[in-house]
């Protein structure tokens, strides 16, 4: 599959709509500016997580020089939590934006979205970044905008301790937060699309059983990730890390049309024979803190070629990439994908 191929978009709507595509596609739907594409590219962070022209230069670089056929941004994950009151250390070239203050730590109850929402922050600036890469006639790629997802935006505007002690003590209170954080990801999601994304991707750490546990996220999480999937215009994709295998049945139910993986699954066959058999694509999962941040491009094939016979439908880092990792690791994932047989 070229660089070129003008189907990739059709492709990676049929995998999103059910359909079995082959080969699979190869992309990433979560962080991904390395450091050597901002040197080839020239559009460094932390100017480009906030500038669209360089966000969406340094974007573009992920298909044109690393060959991924699917692409995200923006390059972090402090978006929304930012337009939402969080302050953010923006960090440097080799280290991502982070949030640094929880502005209702101490009242939750004084949250609420504000109604110039999508006004506020860098949010403007990842659509520009979207509009500038669809009307790029050179870039016949699907572009995938991340937002955070409810859990974790709820522990930047409480703080995580504080916003998991009320899961367990005062639910209806952690409900009501995560109520109003999917209203914020609703608004973002619906002016992505608007912008020209052709899906978004929830990020939601948070979420994870070693985090809030199965059943929070059964009785708190889950009913609001089913209502965003009711009031989005467009496809949908869930990335939870950790070990996921245990809240597998309850992430197929609440609508999206994939779900990304990290190498942390128990049983990565389980998981990809559960969504299949509920027309649900998945995409994953080769290492990102081990194999493609640390080990050769000999391993990186083998660990894809071990996701590829598990029927994956986009083979993808698992999680967000350390901006360390070389260039030639990326190139061999798509070198794998098209070896395979």
């Amino acid at each position: 599959m070229s660089e070129t191929d003008p189907h990739i978009s059709k492709k990676f709507q049929d995998i999103l709509d059910g359909k079995k595509v082959t080969p699979p596609l190869t992309g990433t739907v979560t962080t991904s500016p390395i450091l050597d594409l901002m040197e080839i590219s020239g559009s460094s962070r932390p100017e480009a997580d906030s500038n669209p022209e360089k966000m969406a230069k340094l974007a573009s670089s992920l298909h044109t020089v690393a060959k991924l056929e699917v692409i995200r941004i923006p390059f972090d994950v402090t978006v929304v939590g930012e337009a939402l009151g969080c302050q953010i250390d923006i960090g440097t070239k080799a280290r991502t934006p982070s949030i640094i203050t929880h502005p209702f730590e101490k009242d939750p109850s004084e949250f609420d979205v504000p109604v110039d929402l999508l006004e506020k922050g860098r949010i403007h600036v990842v659509m520009e970044a979207i509009s500038l890469l669809k009307n790029d006639k050179g870039l016949s790629v699907p572009i995938v905008a991340g937002i955070e997802g409810p859990a974790d935006l709820s522990s930047y505007l409480c703080g995580i301790k504080p916003f998991l002690k009320l899961t367990v003590k005062k639910p209806e209170i952690a409900r009501k937060i995560v109520e109003k954080c999917v209203d914020a990801c609703i608004a973002c999601a619906n002016a992505y699309f608007l912008s020209g994304a052709d899906a978004v991707v929830l990020a939601d750490a948070t979420s994870s059983p070693e985090m809030i546990g199965p059943a929070a996220f059964r009785e708190i999480i889950k009913p609001e990730l089913v209502r965003f999937n009711e009031n989005i215009q467009g496809h949908s994709i869930l990335h939870i890390c950790g070990e996921i295998d245990s809240i597998v049945p309850d992430i197929l139910e609440c609508g999206f049309s994939a779900i990304s993986v990290e190498e942390n699954v128990k049983d990565l066959e389980y998981v990809v024979n559960s969504a299949h058999s509920n027309n649900i694509a998945v995409i994953g999962n080769i290492s990102t803190a081990h194999t493609l941040y640390i080990k050769t491009p000999n391993d990186v094939r083998k660990e894809a070629f071990e996701c590829l016979d598990t029927d994956i439908d986009i083979l993808a880092p698992g999680c967000g990439l350390a901006p360390e990792t070389p260039l030639r690791n990326l190139l061999a994932m798509v070198e794998a994908r098209n070896e395979y047989v």
